[in-house]
């Protein structure tokens, strides 16, 4: 089928089932499936959250968080 087709049929569709077919488009030029990087963001999360439940991690107050930013954003 060609592009031009495509592009055809797919203006005939709804907003939300072009929106749908632009997710699956752009996950299809990605290296990695956007299920996998959501796995593995998870796991990354939870990593970090078990090591500052262990007292492992250094933990900053959103107030300090913030003063930095304006210091480096100067």
């Amino acid at each position: 089928m060609l592009a031009s087709e495509l592009e055809k049929g797919a203006r005939t569709l709804s907003a939300k089932e072009r929106a749908r077919l632009v997710a699956v488009l752009l996950e299809s030029l990605q290296d990695t499936p956007a299920a996998e990087v959501a796995t593995a963001w998870n796991r990354e999360i939870e990593a970090r959250l078990d090591a500052y439940e262990r007292g492992e991690l250094q933990s900053f107050t959103a107030e300090s968080v913030c003063a930095e930013a304006r210091l480096l954003g100067r």
